[in-house]
């Protein structure tokens, strides 16, 4: 609890912190933080022993500058407030007044007048123990080319503090006087509701942030362990504070409440059907879509292919691919999630609704029975041309050794299976076009990916008696 003095000494800095237990909740839910930064990088990511850069920076891997963009670290203060959140119901507030520093990475675009008015704000994934920016590292490419800015916001004590991989102990030069923990005395994460909220609301307040930008809708995003959290946040919080516009999950969360007006759409794959999500789902409304991607695992191997490059370079936890079956599905899940930010966008902005997509087939919730085809590929969800016009078995199933269950599998069919398949090349690139626009039409890929997968198709030795490259 904060001392009347030290409360005082708070408001004078700007900060608006209710430090009484018992006051309402939404009452609580009014901090607003002080922004410090941008945190300079002494030397570029990889070539400074001590880490003095931002945890898992896009640069200079993708060279942003080339781009348009900017990449920036802040550190943000304040007081948050604890919150427990009942199922489906609004936040309790536990106690306020509760010192915190954290951090946030910026990217946006350098020249304003690209700049879309969307800023995509990501609970930032801590699974792994190091703050993964799961959304940006999968669309990075899409967010550019459309003018998104994106902020990824670090809430959890996991990825602020914990060893290994914790900002504070990766890098205790850059990192060390962050802490959400309230100085040790709050270990359960009920800070990082109200941390992600006043993320949110500087963005809203302080241009500096995004380098003048004027933010039209903040997007609040997150996948798998963010998805879960951000479930609570939006049953719960989201209903005090109101910060966000719309929410993107991917890979997990829910259930939801049916009586929140502000719009959500879930992207799942097959793993998370496979791993019982079919069990809590809801129907499509006015206000929540879900869409399901088949053959798709938990992460792809072209987006991990991409973060292995950064996990090497900055020293983080490597992956063990030792799984019962060739992991890492080859559905590339980025196209699914582009149209997604596109359609919620459209949908916050001009009220007009995502698709509606036809969920994977599933015959039983208790066990889960999903049925398969003659390939091992299951029926229904969003059809890529690598599942309609397949090459391989891509699902989201593999063994349970260490992250193996999130991988999924890759089988490829033999080489003479191919050729019955797709006797001629043409007629096999006929084959990716036609889904692929068809994906189109229905608004489940975007214009640019859907050439991608034909030019990929077209690039391919498929039906050419070639032997294909081993991945």
């Amino acid at each position: 609890m904060m001392t009347f003095k030290t409360m005082a000494a708070t408001l004078r800095r700007g900060f608006y912190v209710i430090a009484a237990i018992g006051l309402p909740a939404v009452a609580a839910a009014q901090s607003a933080p002080e922004v410090i930064g941008p945190i300079p990088a002494n030397l570029p990511p990889g070539t400074d022993l001590t880490h003095n850069y931002p945890q898992l920076s896009s640069e200079p891997t993708d060279n942003l500058s080339s781009r348009g963009y900017v990449e920036e670290e802040f550190f943000f203060q304040g007081a948050a407030t604890s919150y427990a959140t009942p199922a489906l119901a609004d936040g309790v507030v536990v106690s306020t007044g509760h010192p915190y520093k954290s951090r946030m990475i910026v990217r946006r675009p350098a020249d304003p007048s690209r700049f879309n008015g969307v800023v995509l704000v990501e609970w930032v994934n801590v699974t792994s123990g190091y703050n993964l920016d799961l959304h940006w590292q999968a669309s990075r490419e899409y967010l550019t080319h459309y003018g998104y800015a994106y902020v990824g916001v670090s809430a959890q004590r996991v990825g602020v503090q914990q060893a290994p991989y914790g900002l504070t102990v990766w890098s205790p030069t850059r990192y060390g006087t962050l802490d959400v923990t309230a100085g040790g005395t709050i270990t359960d994460d009920s800070l990082s509701y109200d941390i992600f909220s006043q993320a949110g609301r500087a963005i809203r307040s302080q241009p500096g942030l995004l380098g003048g930008l004027k933010a039209r809708i903040l997007i609040a995003i997150g996948a798998s362990q963010s998805a879960s959290r951000l479930t609570p946040y939006y049953n719960s919080i989201q209903p005090l504070h109101r910060v966000y516009d719309g929410f993107l999950l991917h890979v997990g969360g829910g259930p939801f409440r049916t009586d929140i007006s502000t719009k959500l759409l879930r992207v799942n794959t097959e793993r998370e059907i496979v791993a019982g999500q079919a069990a809590i789902r809801q129907p499509d409304t006015n206000i929540f879509r879900a869409w399901e991607i088949a053959g798709a695992s938990h992460v792809d191997y072209w987006y991990m292919t991409y973060r292995q490059g950064l996990v090497a370079r900055d020293g983080l936890a490597p992956f063990n691919y030792q799984c019962d079956k060739q992991p890492l599905s080859h559905v590339n899940n980025k196209y699914v999630l582009n149209a997604g930010y596109d359609q919620l966008v459209d949908w916050v902005l001009r009220n007009r609704p995502p698709s509606v997509a036809q969920p994977i087939i599933v015959t039983s919730v208790s066990p889960t029975v999903i049925p398969r085809d003659a390939n091992g590929l299951v029926f229904g969800g969003i059809r890529l041309a690598t599942v309609e016009v397949p090459t391989a078995t891509n699902d989201g199933v593999n063994g349970s050794t260490g992250f193996c269950n999130l991988y999924g599998s890759h089988t490829p069919f033999p080489d003479s299976m191919i050729q019955q398949l797709y006797p001629s090349h043409q007629r096999y690139v006929d084959a990716v076009s036609a889904v692929t626009q068809k994906n189109l039409r229905d608004r489940f890929i975007l214009s640019e990916d859907a050439a991608e997968i034909i030019d990929t198709a077209e690039d391919s030795t498929i039906g050419t008696n070639v032997p294909r490259p081993v991945p």
